[in-house]
């Protein structure tokens, strides 16, 4: 579908709104309902939320084709990656808004307003979006270290079917550089690359593995610092 017209997409965009917000509001009353002991009625309301469900991922699947999944064998494992991190992307960008725009507003409106009660709403709000975006942001790079770990796996079994074939292995050295000097997990091949660090587990960037806390763990698999090796890179050609 062509969403070069942005009114079009506009519409998209408020007809998701309005299908997602029907859709807790249904199930809403249908806790009610339970609660009054209207079983039948409840019924319906959760029968109508999970339609509203239907169309809301309709017209998102429209906004969104790059997530479009028809047939998941026919994807490469990079192309799900993509398509997952795509996810993230979104997620990230919705949790951020709510927790540095939208929420934050809408206190200082309830503070104008002397509303107490809708302030600390939405401060917790703002609070539970921001521990959200972080944990989206953390699952991102988790993704980006992933990746790094398949390009490794990759180039061992390239090497394993090398000597298969009788051919001379290209030779491994590690580097000489304590500032280079990359390290690898035994436990899951998560790589520490001391010039990208490991910010989210507050290793600045251009922190050598020598320097990293004794407590540090691995941030895939959670081995302690000793479980780690120096990698051996491919030598240059």
């Amino acid at each position: 579908m062509n969403l070069s017209n942005n009114n079009t997409a506009k519409n998209l965009e408020a007809a998701f709104g309005g299908e997602s917000m029907a859709n807790r509001k249904y199930l809403f009353f249908a806790e009610v309902t339970q609660k009054l002991g209207l079983k039948e009625l409840s019924k319906l309301f959760k029968e109508t939320a999970h339609q509203e469900t239907e169309h809301a991922f309709a017209h998102f699947r429209l906004l969104h084709p790059e997530l479009v999944v028809d047939d998941p064998s026919k994807l490469t494992d990079e192309q799900k990656k993509e398509i997952a991190a795509r996810c993230l992307e979104l997620a990230i960008a919705g949790e951020t808004y709510e927790y540095t725009t939208m929420y934050p507003d809408f206190a200082e409106a309830a503070k104008k307003d002397r509303d107490q009660d809708a302030v600390t709403e939405f401060e917790q709000q703002t609070a539970e979006s921001k521990e959200h975006a972080q944990i989206f942001r953390k699952a991102a790079h988790n993704f980006g270290l992933l990746t790094q770990i398949e390009q490794h796996h990759a180039r061992q079994y390239t090497d394993a079917l090398s000597t298969l074939d009788g051919q001379t292995v290209r030779k491994q050295a590690p580097s000489d550089d304590p500032m280079t000097q990359k390290w690898i997990c035994r436990q899951c091949s998560m790589i520490y690359d001391p010039v990208l660090g490991d910010p989210d587990s507050g290793i600045a960037p251009g922190t050598p593995f020598s320097e990293i806390p004794d407590d540090w763990t691995c941030p895939i698999c959670g081995a302690v610092k000793k479980l780690f090796v120096p990698y051996e890179e491919p030598a240059a050609a």
